[in-house]
């Protein structure tokens, strides 16, 4: 086992308490833009959600595995790959797709449904893939996973906040549109703060194996984004939504990540360092091709044989 699979970072059971309740406050704010209408716009028109939440929560986890089984990283930055990929998409990710001009309604949806979905699929995929890799195969069966402790985790700061900001939006509509951006700036700043200050007090750690993780995330990072973006065009969707697609596979809830990695796996170094910086990496990928994408017009989308349409896909 390689030096960085003995790493545990220097996290406090404080700081991990901070972190918990920041990241439900977070997922709450993500809920003041949520509505039961989210839901039931995947049954009446599933078509471009399932496409996405395909790429989401099966094609990218088996991305991830293949880039193990061809690059062979040390096993907790394997494992650290697997459990970013099996996280739900970041908020960040609506964002993107409204300032790219994308269809910001398919990537609410998207995330209000992945997130939900990432009760069950977050604990399976990492599970499933960890098991069928002989690099992580051990490393994950040597770490206690205690089902209903992390069902109660999840409860706690997904679950409960997600039903709270959802309630909330229903009640009283105008409250929760005037509390939206600055629970996203807010979630912006912190998610930036804590992995600075996270990386500031294991800083030799991070000068001495950030060459690991930086080529390995950025690798995956951008296979993710393309992935998510082709298989869509691939399947006929629009223009429009493809770029939705896009950001929500390759932007990741790096926080509920952290969560899970100083819960359930003791601060593992080399997972932590992985989550950490896709954090950041994301960020500046996203805003580079939302930037690019904002420059290109959508017009041209009948003149490729697809029809154009608000939120519209190809049939």
């Amino acid at each position: 086992m390689m030096e960085i699979d003995l790493v545990r970072l220097n996290f406090s059971a404080q700081s991990l308490n901070i972190l918990n309740i920041a990241i439900a406050v977070i997922m709450f704010g993500v809920a003041l833009d949520m509505h039961p209408d989210d839901f039931r716009r995947v049954l009446r028109s599933p078509r471009a959600p399932l496409i996405g939440l395909t790429c989401q929560f099966l094609l990218l986890p088996a991305l991830a595995f293949v880039l193990i089984l061809l690059l062979r990283p040390q096993p907790s930055i394997a494992l650290g790959l697997l459990l970013v990929a099996a996280c739900p998409g970041g908020s960040f990710s609506n964002f993107l797709t409204h300032f790219s001009r994308g269809n910001a309604a398919l990537s609410v949806t998207m995330s209000s449904v992945s997130t939900a979905a990432s009760i069950l699929m977050t604990p399976f995929n990492l599970a499933f893939w960890g098991r069928l890799n002989p690099q992580t195969a051990p490393l994950l069966q040597s770490i206690a996973m205690n089902p209903p402790e992390i069902f109660q985790t999840v409860f706690l700061i997904l679950i409960l906040p997600l039903a709270l900001g959802m309630g909330v939006n229903l009640r009283f509509p105008q409250w929760s549109q005037r509390l939206l951006r600055p629970f996203q700036i807010f979630s912006l700043v912190f998610l930036l703060v804590f992995i600075g200050l996270a990386l500031r007090n294991n800083f030799n750690y991070f000068i001495q194996y950030i060459g690991i993780a930086a080529w390995i995330v950025a690798i995956t990072n951008g296979l993710a984004l393309a992935m998510g973006y082709w298989t869509a065009r691939l399947l006929r969707l629009t223009l429009f939504d493809a770029r939705a697609v896009s950001f929500e596979v390759g932007i990741q809830n790096a926080g509920f990540g952290l969560i899970l990695v100083f819960n359930f796996f003791n601060g593992l170094g080399g997972m932590a360092l992985i989550a950490a910086w896709w954090g950041v990496w994301h960020l500046i990928t996203g805003l580079a091709l939302a930037l690019f994408w904002r420059a290109r017009p959508l017009h041209f989308e009948a003149a490729e044989g697809v029809p154009f349409g608000v939120g519209a896909s190809a049939s």
